[in-house]
Parts: C-alpha cells; sequence; structure tokens
C-alpha cells in the first residue's frame, strides 16, 4: 500500500485549482438535491402561511363569481369561455407570489452551494451512464449507500416531525368539533398551515447532512495521484530542462545589456582579474556612484577587456573589488560604507582626466580603505 502511494497510484491528493476549474467547465459542480428540496417545500409553506389568506380570499370570490351564472350567459356560447379563461387568469395572478417564491427559493439553494454555471459541454450526450455496470456500481458503491442513508435519515426525521406534530395537535384537532363551522374552518386551516411549516422545516436537518456529505462527495471524486499532481505542475511551469533552458537564455541577454553599459561608466574596480565592478557617477541625476555591470572569472575579464577598448579607466583595489560585487546589485547604489572609498577612487579619476599624461603619471593613486563589515562579505 505504500509503495502504491508512493508511485503515486492512489488517490489521495486534494485537487488543485485546475482541477476544479475542469470540472466546471464540465459541468461537474456539487449540488445538493436536498437543499433544493428544502428550499422548495420551506418557500412554499412560508409563503402559504404569509399570503394564504388573501389568496383563499380571491379563489373564494372567484369560484362565487363563477356559480352566479346569468341568463345571457347561458344562451351565449363564447360567454361562457370567456369566463373560463378569466378564471384562469384571476387563479395564476393570486398564486403567482407562491410560485415565485418557490421558483426563487429553489434558484438561490442551487447557486448557494456549487455556484451558477451554465457549461454547453454538460448539454452532450454521455453513452457511457447508459452502461449497466456503471449504474450497478452507483447503486451498490458508496454512493449509493449514502443515498441509501440519507433516505432512511429522511424517513426517521420526517416520521419523528409528523409524530411530534400530530400529538401536538391532537387535542386543538378535536377542539374543532365544538366550534362553529366558519370558525372551525379558519382554525383548522391555521393549524395545517403551521403543521406543514414544521414538517417542511424538518428536511432542514436532512439538508444539513446532505450538504457536506455532497462536498466531500465532490472532492473525493476529483482526488489526484502524486504522478497527476507532478504532471499537472510541469504542464503549468514547464519542464525542469525547459526552464533551465530559459534561466541560461534570460542570464546571456542580461549580461549582454549589461556589457554595453561597460563604456558608459566612470571607472571599472578590479581584482585584478577575479574580480570586476563598473561604476557610473551622475551627480545631477545620481545620489551615489551605481553598479553598472559586474563579475567573475571570464565575465569580469570581458568587462576588462571591453573597459580598456573604449579607455575606461580601470583601477585596481582588490578588497574594494569584491566588497562592490558582494555587497550591490546591478543598477542598483552602492551602501553607505563604502561612500568614501569609492569617492576616493572617482575623485582620483575625475583629477587624473584634466591632466596631462606626465602629471597624470606622477600623482599618487589611492589606497581605499573597506570597513570590517564588508570584509567576509
Amino acid at each position: 500500500m505504500a509503495a502504491e502511494t508512493e508511485t503515486g497510484g492512489e488517490r489521495t491528493e486534494e485537487p488543485s485549482q485546475r482541477r476544479l476549474q475542469e470540472a466546471r467547465e464540465r459541468g461537474q459542480v456539487p449540488r445538493s438535491r436536498e437543499l433544493t428540496n428544502f428550499a422548495a417545500m420551506m418557500g412554499g409553506s412560508a409563503a402559504i402561511v404569509a399570503i394564504g389568506g388573501s389568496v383563499c380570499a380571491r379563489l373564494t370570490q372567484m369560484m362565487r363569481q363563477g356559480l352566479s351564472i346569468g341568463e345571457n350567459s347561458l344562451r351565449n356560447t363564447d360567454a361562457m369561455g370567456g369566463a373560463l379563461g378569466d378564471a384562469c387568469m384571476s387563479a395564476l395572478l393570486a398564486l403567482l407570489p407562491v410560485f415565485g417564491a418557490l421558483v426563487g427559493l429553489v434558484l438561490l439553494a442551487s447557486v448557494l452551494l456549487g455556484g451558477w454555471n451554465f457549461s454547453p459541454k454538460a448539454l452532450a450526450p454521455n453513452f457511457s451512464r447508459l452502461s449497466p455496470l456503471a449504474g450497478l456500481k452507483r447503486v451498490f458503491g458508496l454512493h449509493g449507500l449514502s443515498e441509501l442513508g440519507k433516505a432512511l435519515l429522511k424517513c426517521l426525521v420526517v416520521g419523528g416531525v409528523c409524530a411530534g406534530i400530530v400529538s401536538w395537535l391532537f387535542g386543538d384537532v378535536l377542539a374543532l368539533g365544538r366550534m362553529a363551522p366558519g370558525a372551525a374552518v379558519g382554525r383548522g386551516a391555521a393549524l395545517l398551515s403551521w403543521a406543514f411549516v414544521w414538517l417542511c422545516a424538518s428536511l432542514g436537518l436532512v439538508a444539513m447532512v446532505d450538504v457536506p456529505l455532497q462536498l466531500f462527495q465532490f472532492k473525493r471524486e476529483l482526488r489526484m495521484t502524486r504522478q497527476e499532481l507532478r504532471d499537472e505542475s510541469k504542464e503549468l511551469d514547464g519542464r525542469p530542462e525547459t526552464k533551465q533552458r530559459i534561466r541560461r537564455l534570460q542570464q546571456t541577454i542580461a549580461r549582454r545589456r549589461m556589457m554595453h553599459k561597460v563604456p558608459t561608466a566612470d571607472v571599472v574596480i578590479v581584482n585584478p582579474t577575479h574580480f570586476a565592478v563598473a561604476l557610473k557617477y551622475d551627480p545631477k541625476q545620481m545620489r551615489a556612484p551605481r553598479v553598472l555591470a559586474k563579475g567573475v572569472d571570464l565575465v569580469a575579464q570581458n568587462i576588462r577587456r571591453i573597459a580598456e577598448e573604449h579607455r575606461v579607466p580601470v583601477f585596481e583595489s582588490p578588497k574594494l573589488a569584491r566588497a562592490l560585487y558582494r555587497s550591490t546589485d546591478l543598477d542598483k547604489e552602492i551602501p553607505t560604507g563604502l561612500y568614501m572609498a569609492v569617492a576616493q577612487v572617482l575623485s582620483y579619476i575625475f583629477r587624473v582626466r584634466t591632466l596631462n599624461p606626465t602629471a597624470a603619471a606622477r600623482m599618487a593613486r589611492p589606497d581605499p580603505k573597506v570597513g570590517d563589515e564588508f570584509e567576509d562579505s
């Protein structure tokens, strides 16, 4: 079992976002039928309790009007059809709030769990559902057992609530026989409405069990093996060989851009061959000198070669070159701890430029000092 898990044979990993998105595109989203049933029954019962009195009054009035047939209407055959159409339209308008509440709550319950989703792929015919073997697996598998458990739970819950309602309202129902007919009808309708509300509310307990179960089954069906996760990661991020190749190309491009900036440098500080750092300082645009290029070994040699070709001064200072290379990134200003050392080098370079070759050769070269914090940097 452990070996099989290591090789990625078992689906033990949670589904990735890509797997969830692909399932959504196929129309595979978590849905709870019990939540929809609860919303429909509860919404309908609540609407009946809220506006049942006005609906009953309107339907009663329609019945009285329908039974009150005039003499002229009996002789006119078209009048009967018109009266039937008016009665149907009036009944539809009277029941429209109840239907609207039912439709709205059913849609809300569906969207609440899995969200709104329209998938053209779900409309395509799937002949695998016609397989008897797949049907047997659904019936006798874990899904079938869960559906059986929900059905038994629903019977127990609804049956228990129904028994409780009957015992609770038994005395009130017997008292209806001692009331006037009109009052008994109204009282009986009220008792029946509230009994229906409590009976529908019991379905909420079943929905509370079904919603987490549907989410668990949805995630379980989409679980992935470790190999699938690796393959997906390779598809999204690229294979290691490809990423390494891209990284090398990026480094090559960055190195070429860096080399193009060397001719614009004010000075190249070297070690003398292992390290090379090209610096640029423009007092009008920079707060401190900035590193244009840096490198070690072959890159350092190329920097020095390009600097000599373009007559950029090369200054040998092993400690300063190492400190600049290790403490400063490309296109960044040098740290404050190296201000004094670099200032000595730049002032020397700028002064040499103004002198003739003989005077420049006699000028003493500075020996910039590097702080202890840069010795091991």
